[in-house]
């Protein structure tokens, strides 16, 4: 064998040991996400959003006398 080809072997057994471990995380070392995928902030600003623009638009159209 030449070294190189030594050097390429020793390399090839490296990265299928590491292949090997993939997936094999321990369970303290995985974070934990929450459960929602926004937070309580951006959802309250949503239904603020939301919830504004239909009582807006039920204002309006109760003005103007309920034709569109």
């Amino acid at each position: 064998m030449t070294t190189s080809k030594r050097l390429a072997d020793r390399k090839v057994q490296k990265f299928e040991k590491n292949i090997k471990k993939r997936g094999a995380v321990p369970e303290s070392a995985v974070k934990k996400g929450s459960s929602y995928p926004m937070g309580p902030i951006a959802i309250g600003f949503f239904i603020f959003v939301v919830i504004g623009s239909s009582l807006f638009q039920i204002i309006r159209t109760a003005t103007s006398g309920g034709m569109a």
